[in-house]
This record gives C-alpha cells, sequence and structure tokens, in this order.
C-alpha cells in the first residue's frame, strides 16, 4: 500500500555504560530496541520520538515481513501521508527497558552472573526508561526532537522528555496521560499482581520459560484489560449475550464478554514475559511527576516547549480530571498548552480504537512544528 512503511527490520543499539538509575542502582551494559521510518533529514531536526504504553514494542509501524497478521501498534497513524507522515518526520519509537521485546529486562543475562536477570534486575521508574532513550538518541546524533508523542505510560515518557530534557525537545503530546498514578490504579495492578503471585509456578519469579505461570499472569492481564475498557464498550461489544459455546444453565458456562476475557488473556500469555509485565506495572505505579521535586509545580515549571494534551471521557484507568490538573497547573504558569476532551465510548483505549477524533487537532499541532 502507498502508505505504509513497508516491510521494517528491528534494530538494537548497544551501550557498554552503566545507566544510574533513581532507585540508585546501576543497570548496565543496556540494549535498546527500536525501529525507525522515515529519513533523517541533513539538519538531523526532523525526528520524532513515539513512546509506547504498558505492554508495547518497538514495533510500531510496518510488517516484519509480508507474511505478519498484523502491522505495527500504530501503523494507522505512521508513514506517508498519514498524521506521522514519513515523507516528513523521521520517526523512532524504542521499545522501554525493563519489557521483553529486545530492550534489556528481567528476561536478559546478568553480566554478573551469566543468567537471566528475574528477581534481581532492579526496579525501575519510567524517568529512567527516558534516561534509556537518551541514550538512543545521541547514539542516533540527534541534537533535538521535533516531538514525543505517546499514549498512556507513552504520555508519562513524553511529559519526562520535556521536564528532564527540555533542550533536547521542542514539543510534547501527552495522549490519555496523569501526573501521578491513582490510588485506584495502584490497586488494580496489585491485584494483577497476587494473581502471579499466587500461582505455583511462577516461583518467586525463577518459573521456567517454557512453562510460565501461565494460569496467574492470564488473569493479571484480565484485570488490567478491564480497566482499558468501558461500560459503553463493553455494552457495545458484549451486551449480556452468552456464549453460543455454552448453555445458559451449565454452572461452568461463560457470558461473552468471559470468553473474550479468557481468550485475551491466554494470548497474552504467549507473547509476554511475567516478570516484565510486573516490573513494567510497579514503574507505572511509581510514577509521579514531581518526584525528586519539592511539587508538581516546580517539576512542571522546568517544562518550555509547547504541549497538547488528550483526554477521554470514559477513561477510567486516568480519567480526564487526572490530565486536566497538569494542565490547569502549565496554564497557572502561562506555559504554551492546549487540551482536548475527546468524546468517545471505548475507555482508555480509546487512543488506539478512534484515533480519529483527535487526528484533525493532532495534525494541526504537528503543522506548526
Amino acid at each position: 500500500m502507498n502508505d505504509s512503511v513497508g516491510i521494517v527490520t528491528t534494530q538494537y543499539a548497544q551501550f557498554k555504560t552503566d545507566l544510574h538509575l533513581e532507585s540508585g542502582r546501576r543497570l548496565g551494559p543496556l540494549t535498546l530496541a527500536y525501529e525507525t521510518y522515515g529519513q533523517l533529514n541533513s539538519a538531523r531536526d526532523n525526528a520524532l520520538l513515539v513512546t509506547h504504553a504498558w505492554t508495547g514494542d518497538a514495533h510500531a509501524a510496518g510488517r516484519h515481513h509480508e507474511d505478519e497478521r498484523k502491522p505495527g501498534w500504530w501503523d494507522n497513524m505512521i508513514g506517508p501521508g498519514k498524521v506521522f507522515d514519513t515523507e516528513r518526520f523521521f520517526v523512532i519509537c524504542s521499545n522501554v527497558i525493563g519489557s521483553c521485546k529486545g530492550s534489556t529486562g528481567p528476561t536478559s543475562l546478568n553480566p554478573a552472573t551469566g543468567r537471566p536477570y528475574r528477581l534481581s534486575f532492579p526496579v525501575l521508574m519510567v524517568r529512567d526508561m527516558v534516561h534509556a532513550q537518551r541514550l538512543l538518541i545521541d547514539h542516533l546524533e540527534i541534537e533535538q526532537l521535533c516531538c514525543v508523542v505517546g499514549g498512556s505510560m507513552g504520555a508519562m515518557q513524553a511529559l519526562e522528555w520535556a521536564i528532564h530534557y527540555p533542550q533536547r525537545v521542542r514539543s510534547i503530546v501527552p495522549i490519555a496521560g496523569t501526573g501521578r498514578t491513582s490510588p485506584m490504579a495502584i490497586a488494580l495492578n496489585a491485584l494483577a499482581r497476587q494473581s502471579i503471585f499466587n500461582d505455583p509456578l511462577w516461583k518467586k519469579g525463577k518459573y521456567h520459560f517454557d512453562h510460565p505461570p501461565a494460569d496467574g499472569f492470564a488473569l493479571a492481564r484480565a484485570v488490567g484489560h478491564i480497566s482499558f475498557l468501558s461500560d459503553a464498550s463493553m455494552q457495545l461489544k458484549f451486551a449480556r449475550r452468552f456464549s453460543r459455546m455454552d448453555g445458559m444453565f451449565d454452572f461452568f458456562g461463560k457470558f461473552e464478554v468471559e470468553r473474550y476475557l479468557d481468550y485475551n488473556g491466554r494470548s497474552f500469555v504467549e507473547r509476554f514475559d511475567p516478570n516484565s509485565f510486573l516490573y513494567l506495572a510497579k514503574a507505572l505505579d511509581l510514577y509521579d511527576v514531581a518526584w525528586r521535586f519539592d511539587s508538581a509545580r516546580e517539576a512542571l515549571s522546568q517544562l518550555v516547549c509547547p504541549s497538547l494534551w488528550f483526554a477521554f471521557t470514559s477513561d477510567w484507568l486516568y480519567p480526564p480530571y487526572a490530565t486536566e490538573e497538569v494542565v490547569e497547573e502549565l496554564e497557572r504558569q502561562k506555559k504554551p498548552v492546549d487540551y482536548a476532551l475527546i468524546s468517545s465510548d471505548y475507555g482508555h483505549d480509546s487512543f488506539l480504537v478512534e484515533p480519529e477524533k483527535f487526528i484533525p487537532q493532532l495534525k494541526n499541532f504537528l503543522a506548526q512544528l
């Protein structure tokens, strides 16, 4: 297709130096998996960084081979003539540290032992992920990013970029984000954690990679996935329909929504690592823009670039008020900030399901860069 970036290859950047983490520990050497789309111009000033959500990866657009069933996770946004126009932008997407999708994480070999880190891997914060991304941007010899764009955990990364590297970023677009994780979101992650911990195959993180704690992990994913949806989206997709596979008075019979959660959980087990899931959940729980500042006000005072924020009416994981708290503080400080509340029934996943609802505003914002 003319608007596709076509066949792409994941690349890997190696860094021998240690990364100093917010916990006080060091992590190194590092590997960062990343993909790029489009061409870096001669001035090296058209680079746009896309940051992914919780269990995302570097494969944001195109296909790795002709037979790949699905393209990258934001393929509808990246390509010639699309929002992130690869005829204009050099788009970069890197997998965060702590993941299991090519960047250094709990499944990686610990150089001190020659065995996988597992739970010896250090606890990370979103800020650590951004510091690692900065190493990649240096490696690519890019002095300044024209924009950092991301949804959910990606929105947190975009905000951290603007605060901690204000001279390296010309603009940010945080989508469905927050300045700090709420107690409710932490509580949901606690349930997901316990479901993994209680699976006897977890073995305190020392499970065999070929035999993961599948039951507990599938349940953990189901808990998380519910938080990405909304009552309205569940009504639209499932209503109260009973599964055609079961009898209504079969004790173990299930509604379609139950079948869906089962399927989603089981398929997730096949493509992600439980310990990585746990570490990234911990990073989400710890997120607070005010970390190491006296207040959120002081933290946000570091931001100087224009920012465009999107929130969604039915998002109950990071509800609109969580975005608006940050936007209102930026407005008080007379920062160049714009905000749009998008009406959508698809909950936290709205930014992936209905991008057409915010694409016009995003295009206008990017046109001004």
